[in-house]
């Protein structure tokens, strides 16, 4: 922030031409001759001087409340400057559907971790909306997803596509509909569950205008009859009712592990292109290109490649 704004501060604060020098540790001449420079800038009054110390004009009144307005906007800067170094120093922080944690993000950031001892990751799991929010908060460097359609281009995401997958529907085993091909409506019957849940403060992130001319469900507007972030509370709630969970198929050998069983869907499976989603800004990161390309070698190893 500039010097001289910062020293106005100061005496504007204290009443005090002497209070604000001990307070800048800086001696009264100094302060006396630039305030004189500061108001010869304005071109205007900013101190009414008296035997009590100083007070300010209507233009000092001015110039003191768009000074403060710029120090916040200063200490801001810093901080966000401050933050991002430390982040940097601190490693690499992840975010993952849970589907591609058990895929292959899990022995990415073992074998990073390997490679890297001094730089630690972290890692958040969650659904896509929560990790988006987190990308763009700076909480976390990159997060893997299926692509989220819709999204307004002025978030500055950058979505790098790896594969793609389509949404498995899953129930308990023993379930009515397992046995044989089911359509749409059959599954439908019966009760959904989502691991997706929405945010309202989230619908910023989407253009809504796109939405609606292809035809998307309303923000926001899914039905379900249960709903959490949590894989584990999902699968307790499909083990004990009727209800289905629709996510990336990817997951099916951890699902059938604790007793949950991939419906089969008679009707055509659309794809959807997943993949990593980075701010554009953050790229030509050491660290984070690093961790970028084990990820994309990995996914490679474990997942069919894009599809035009």
């Amino acid at each position: 922030m500039d010097r001289l704004l910062h020293q106005f501060i100061a005496i504007a604060e204290t009443g005090s031409i002497r209070a604000a020098a001990a307070v800048l540790n800086v001696t009264q001449p100094t302060l006396t001759v630039n305030m004189r420079k500061l108001e010869e800038d304005m071109d205007a009054r900013l101190f009414s001087r008296s035997s009590r110390g100083v007070r300010l004009t209507p233009y000092g009144e001015v110039v003191y409340e768009n000074a403060r307005l710029m120090q916040r906007l200063d200490d801001n800067m810093r901080k966000s400057v401050n933050d991002m170094r430390a982040r940097s120093e601190r490693g690499i922080s992840v975010g993952s559907g849970y589907s591609w944690w058990t895929v292959f993000v899990r022995d990415t950031v073992l074998d990073y971790q390997r490679l890297n001892p001094g730089a630690p990751v972290e890692v958040s799991l969650g659904d896509q909306m929560r990790c988006l929010d987190q990308l763009l908060s700076g909480d976390i460097s990159l997060f893997v997803s299926h692509e989220i359609r819709g999204l307004s281009a002025s978030l500055g995401a950058q979505f790098i596509r790896l594969s793609q997958v389509y949404n498995g529907v899953f129930v308990r085993k023993e379930h009515p509909l397992l046995g044989k091909p089911r359509t749409r409506t059959e599954i439908e019957y019966y009760p959904m569950v989502t691991s997706s849940l929405t945010e309202s403060r989230q619908q910023r992130f989407f253009d809504e205008h796109w939405r609606r001319a292809r035809g998307e469900t309303s923000f926001g507007q899914e039905n379900h009859v249960f709903g959490s972030n949590s894989i584990s509370a999902c699968i307790d709630y499909l083990t004990h009712t009727d209800s289905f969970l629709r996510i990336s198929n990817v997951i099916a050998p951890y699902f059938a592990e604790r007793g949950i069983a991939e419906v089969s869907q008679s009707e055509p499976l659309s794809m959807i292109p997943m993949g990593i989603y980075v701010l554009a800004e953050r790229r030509g990161e050491k660290r984070l290109e690093a961790l970028l390309t084990a990820l994309m070698v990995a996914s490679q190893e474990k997942l069919p490649p894009p599809r035009d």
